[in-house]
């Protein structure tokens, strides 16, 4: 596939990795030489330095044969302004745009049949705050994501020295989970993923992923005494795009603060949130901090746009007592700061967007993508139709040849979960959420979920 990148920053270089280690043809445009440089170096890829709103830098860039052309400059004007050429000019691409205003996204309309010409709008900042308003929902899960219109979920667990999975083989607890229609579909070790079965052992700090009925997701993680106290009081460390729609999201129903640096971002969000308390500082003022967080505090969320004073907050935070802390970052490589912090929980927002990019550039009726484990693993969801090649439908699922590293993990039949058995018969128009214990096994799941 033919895919054209427009910006090299944080988004566009993260979905440029990811596209392009599965032989497709990237070309990446950027007006700074320097992050194009850095992408060269160690990509496969071709780059194009210029302005990305302008015909004759998308005509370099090779425009006409391109299959698809993904706008994730760091300006919503930029990105709008070139899916609206590219739809003018020429009729192939199909574009995807990241916006990130809320000025742009509370107008729907403006994106409609009339209006600016986008075949697909991203907001990663929804993403990433509906991330974290799924780890307040749920406490002490690690990722939880949704699937078939919400009606499944995809969530995982760390093990801990005396907690109730481990030392266990997981048929010592799979007769709870049957009842619940909920299924272990992966178990990473120390960043690897290992064989699941009956036999397999459950060891300490494993990441352990579940598949069930959004319905069950709760008693699930009581039955495995996996579920956390509720978090009520919360503090926000960050009043930008995604600090503010996470209080929004939050304000009715928890106690929350937030924290901002900048004086003039403090007074705008003040008249915006009706329910949360907004303080001008320093998120990484440990004077401040002991000043804010109380004995009585559940969660510190550190979402500013600088990893460094995430890091800093979020650990300083659990030094002082809070009981749970979530920092996002952007580099993943940041990730490796953290061991000692005490941090519990880690939200990359790349990996969080990644999904939605590839839901659209993924061959065959594939509806929603999870990117998990740093990009190296992906929970697909497809529909099967009959089709002049391989497809599933008509065949049970011990007739599947699907390789080893791919585990079913729900089938969903006129919007009710059913139980997947070795001899359940696949339909026309099954959903069915697959994880993919290594991206280089998507390919062999698209061939059996092509279109009509």
């Amino acid at each position: 596939m033919k895919i054209l990148i427009l910006g090299a920053g944080v988004t566009g270089s993260s979905v440029a990795t990811a596209l392009a280690s599965e032989e497709n043809d990237i070309v990446v445009v950027d007006i700074k030489p320097h992050l194009l440089g850095s992408l060269k170096d160690r990509l496969d890829i071709a780059t194009i330095n210029g302005n990305a709103a302008h015909p004759s830098v998308l005509e370099r860039a090779g425009i006409e044969s391109m299959d698809i052309v993904i706008a994730a400059t760091d300006r919503d004007e930029t990105n709008m302004l070139a899916c609206q050429i590219i739809n003018t000019l020429y009729s192939k691409p199909k574009t995807i745009a990241r916006i990130r205003s809320m000025d742009y996204l509370i107008h729907p309309e403006l994106f409609e049949a009339n209006g600016i010409a986008i075949d697909i709008v991203i907001s990663p900042e929804q993403i990433v705050m509906e991330a974290i308003r799924n780890l307040v929902e749920f406490p002490g899960v690690l990722h939880i994501s949704e699937f078939a219109d919400g009606l499944v979920r995809l969530f995982s667990i760390k093990t801990v020295a005396e907690g109730f999975l481990t030392g266990k083989k997981i048929k010592a607890f799979s007769e709870r989970l049957v009842d619940a229609k909920t299924r272990v579909v992966a178990i990473f070790r120390k960043g690897l993923a290992i064989t699941v079965n009956g036999e397999a052992i459950i060891e300490e700090n494993d990441e352990v992923f579940f598949v069930a009925p959004r319905e069950f997701v709760r008693k699930v993680l009581v039955d495995l005494h996996c579920l956390e106290a509720p978090l009520k009081n919360i503090v926000i460390a960050g009043g930008g795009h995604v600090g503010k729609r996470l209080a929004q999201a939050l304000e009715n129903t928890h106690h929350v603060k937030v924290i901002e640096q900048n004086l003039n971002r403090v007074k705008k969000i003040s008249h915006e949130l009706t329910n949360s308390t907004v303080i001008c500082g320093d998120t990484t003022d440990e004077s401040l901090l002991m000043g804010e967080l109380n004995h009585d505090l559940d969660l510190f969320c550190a979402v500013t746009n600088n990893d460094g004073a995430n890091i800093i907050s979020a650990a300083l935070a659990k030094n002082l007592g809070v009981r749970k802390s979530i920092c996002l970052l952007n580099n993943n490589s940041y990730i490796k700061l953290l061991k000692g912090t005490g941090v519990d929980v880690t939200v990359l927002p790349n990996q969080e967007t990644l999904g939605s990019i590839l839901k659209h550039v993924r061959k065959g009726d594939v509806v929603q993508v999870s990117s998990l484990c740093g990009g190296s693993a992906e929970a697909i969801e497809a529909i099967a139709h009959q089709s002049r090649g391989i497809s599933v439908v008509g065949r049970r699922v011990d007739q599947i040849n699907l390789p080893e590293g791919v585990i079913l993990g729900a089938l969903i039949r006129q919007k009710e979960v059913v139980h997947i058995h070795h001899d359940t018969v696949f339909e026309e128009g099954d959903r069915i959420v697959m994880f993919a214990l290594d991206k280089k096994l998507v390919k062999n799941i698209e061939s059996y979920f092509q279109g009509m």
